[in-house]
């Protein structure tokens, strides 16, 4: 797959890429103008995406598929607030120049994809939140951390992960794993009253019993949005991985 490497900067933070390049105009693939931009999740890099891409780009799709900040090769800064990761991708959306989008995010960046959808909904036409963490509601909700021993599933990838692609996996500013317990503990009130503002035909993608995701806040989550669909998978919280083959037919069909 040929993809060219870009990079953007704002405010010092620079955000790598990699682009498909632009579809021809006269394209009878549908959507063929959409391009779709692929988010991976806290830890990982832009390479997790390689396979789904390569189905999409064969497919005559456009795909882009940044590093997040503090993750392969964009860089390290200071901050790593969520929402300075969504308005990372939103930036990035300008920076390409590009109208109509479809968002395909896992974990970290789903919630980043969220928030591209919630503060510009007419550039979103599709949605994929894949194991998104979804916040705190109030205050006096109590947080239940999810203790769980990783399944072999996680521990083989992992370990392949590292093997295959150890630049991205030790490119990782571990620093940020306290920021985002620290907000993952703190109720974010606001990012659940924009929900209603995402426009968007959303698919939501969970995993199992080795999922990451609150069931009580996924239904609030359900009923807030104007179009959402949920899918349950058996695996752990890494859907594209572990169940790569299951998500792309779900997923892809989706996005047609």
């Amino acid at each position: 797959m040929d993809l060219t490497v870009g990079t953007m900067t704002l405010r010092d933070v620079r955000i790598a890429y990699r682009d498909s390049g632009a579809r021809p105009v006269e394209s009878a693939v549908p959507h063929a103008e959409v391009p779709v931009l692929l988010i991976h999740g806290m830890g990982g890099a832009g390479n997790t995406w390689n396979r789904f891409a390569r189905k999409l780009v064969r497919s005559g799709r456009r795909v882009i598929i940044p590093d997040l900040r503090g993750h392969g090769s964009s860089s390290h800064p200071e901050s790593y607030r969520f929402d300075e990761f969504g308005a990372d991708v939103l930036a990035l959306c300008d920076h390409l120049e590009l109208g109509t989008v479809d968002l395909v995010g896992h974990s970290l960046g789903a919630y980043a994809a969220s928030c591209v959808a919630q503060s510009r909904p007419e550039s979103v036409r599709q949605l994929v939140m894949e194991e998104c963490p979804l916040p705190l509601c109030s205050g006096a909700e109590q947080l239940r951390l999810n203790r769980r021993w990783p399944t072999v599933p996680e521990l083989w990838h992992a370990t392949v992960s590292l093997l295959r692609h150890p630049r991205a996996v030790l490119a990782f500013d571990r620093s940020m794993t306290r920021t985002a317990l620290e907000q993952f503990r703190t109720p974010n009130p606001e990012w659940w009253d924009r929900l209603p503002d995402i426009t968007a035909p959303t698919m939501f993608l969970r995993g199992g019993r080795g999922g990451m995701v609150d069931a009580q806040r996924l239904a609030v989550l359900t009923d807030a949005l104007v179009d959402c669909t949920v899918t349950t998978f058996s695996c752990g919280h890494s859907v594209h991985r572990d169940r790569y083959r299951d998500f792309a037919a779900t997923v892809e069909p989706f996005l047609r």
